[in-house]
């Protein structure tokens, strides 16, 4: 079937109630019946399905690819096999057959054609079994003043026909049968929520290796940042006349302010894509919105820790292994919290931002006013820092120019020992180390725990 009429004139919202994604709004009237048995309203999503006006697709999976997940997210039991018959069935039903390895594409490259996108679309929705499938469309002004003249004249020769009466009176006595016919729900053994949360991991990991851009972005730009630092700062030397402590401060917060950034930065160039997919096959019952979010905060992990990983080897900051693994496990919190943040919104950020520039990098943190003291144990970077100024500092020993000159000689000379600095800029911080750590990596959890959180309230909010 094909709803047909002008703009606004209520063809969504009519295909909303009808598909069951009206949730809050709106009242209904009249009954449903499916084989003489009437549906109630939550029902109404397991018989019908429709197709939106616009086709919202992942660029980089082929016709195939986006089938054979959409299988998988909507049929728990079966084979390989089965899954590639049940796909290629669709496929050949809606003339996709020759097109089924090439990529879906987008706007900015090519692809299939916009009417095969459209067909790939109402494949997807087939594959759920739906009893009844409808689509949306929108005619000229023209054509809806004809259109509507034609289906008047349909509706009031169907009325006065034999056949018309027929359905009526074979409608009227199904409604009173004992033995009525099962109503024919879509597939309801859907797979369990680890099951579909493998599927969009899997589904999501495919789409990102297809964009080579992307993938070069993830791997790089850690890198890049390293270098940009390290430029200006070639050598580290252990004289205070120098800069020694300075440098080391200038490192530490650079790789502290930035790192969260460089992880903004990919969720936001990626992630609204995948949100809005999801919005659809949420509606179609296929998933949960938070389990798409969960599938992504995954997919990160293996390409945060590789990036950190160079990003902090590029930095020759800390020789030793031990301590550069300790800077690596430091640094590979902000960048993921980053990222998680701008999922979200960027409050928090902006909050950790304005408390960095007060933070025990460029003053005592006991010497802050009251307010800015409880900030910082609300953000991650009073923890990241005091674990990299540790791991830096303790155990240096600074010369003062001249290896004879003392602090007696030269004022400027006032730290000679790295202990002096931590203990002047974060006391305690040496014995709060591992604590500072567990800290530091409970904001990802925490994070996760808020993500899954605001999509629900989001997804509440949206919903009519």
């Amino acid at each position: 079937p094909r709803v047909l009429g002008s703009s606004c004139s209520g063809k969504t919202t009519l295909l909303d109630a009808m598909s069951g994604r009206l949730r809050r709004t709106g009242t209904l009237l009249g009954e449903v019946f499916v084989n003489g048995q009437e549906l109630h309203r939550e029902q109404f999503q397991d018989c019908f399905s429709y197709v939106l006006q616009s086709d919202t697709l992942l660029s980089n999976l082929t016709v195939r690819e986006t089938l054979n997940y959409t299988a998988l997210l909507a049929i728990r039991r079966g084979s390989q096999s089965f899954f590639q018959k049940k796909v290629e069935a669709v496929m050949t039903e809606l003339s996709l057959s020759h097109v089924a390895d090439q990529l879906i594409g987008n706007y900015s490259f090519g692809g299939i054609s916009h009417g095969e996108r459209r067909r790939v679309s109402i494949a997807a929705q087939l594959l759920q079994d739906p009893m009844d499938l409808t689509s949306v469309d929108t005619q000229s002004k023209e054509r809806e003043i004809e259109t509507y003249r034609r289906v008047q004249m349909i509706e009031v020769a169907y009325r006065e026909s034999a056949m018309y009466h027929k359905t009526m009176e074979a409608i009227e006595r199904t409604k009173h049968l004992k033995t009525l016919p099962k109503i024919p729900f879509k597939t309801r053994d859907s797979p369990g929520a680890l099951s579909k949360l493998c599927v969009l991991l899997r589904r999501v990991m495919r789409n990102l290796l297809r964009n080579k851009l992307a993938v070069t972005m993830r791997l790089t730009q850690n890198l890049i940042m390293g270098l940009f630092i390290i430029f200006f700062l070639l050598r580290l030397g252990k004289d205070v006349l120098k800069g020694a402590v300075q440098d080391r401060v200038g490192l530490l917060y650079q790789f502290v302010g930035a790192m969260p950034y460089t992880g903004m930065l990919n969720a936001v160039t990626l992630f609204p894509v995948l949100r809005a997919v999801s919005d659809q096959e949420s509606q179609d019952g296929l998933y949960h919105k938070w389990q798409m979010l969960l599938a992504y905060m995954l997919h990160v992990l293996p390409f945060s820790v590789t990036a950190t990983l160079v990003c902090c080897s590029d930095s020759g900051l800390i020789p030793e292994a031990a301590r550069f693994a300790y800077f690596s496990v430091a640094l590979l919190a902000p960048h993921l919290i980053g990222e998680f943040l701008s999922l979200r919104g960027g409050l928090l950020s902006i909050a950790g931002f304005f408390f960095l520039s007060f933070c025990l990098f460029l003053r005592n943190i006991q010497e802050m006013p009251i307010p800015f003291k409880i900030l910082g144990y609300f953000t991650f970077q009073k923890y990241c820092s005091e674990i990299l100024v540790v791991n830096e500092f303790y155990g240096q020993n600074f010369t003062c120019g001249n290896s004879n000159a003392s602090v007696s000689a030269n004022p400027m000379c006032t730290i000679t020992q790295g202990a002096q600095f931590i203990e002047r800029n974060c006391p305690g911080a040496t014995s709060r180390f591992t604590a500072n750590f567990l800290i530091l990596y409970s904001f990802i959890p925490a994070l996760v725990i808020l993500g899954i959180i605001v999509f629900k309230i989001r997804d509440y909010l949206i919903s009519r």
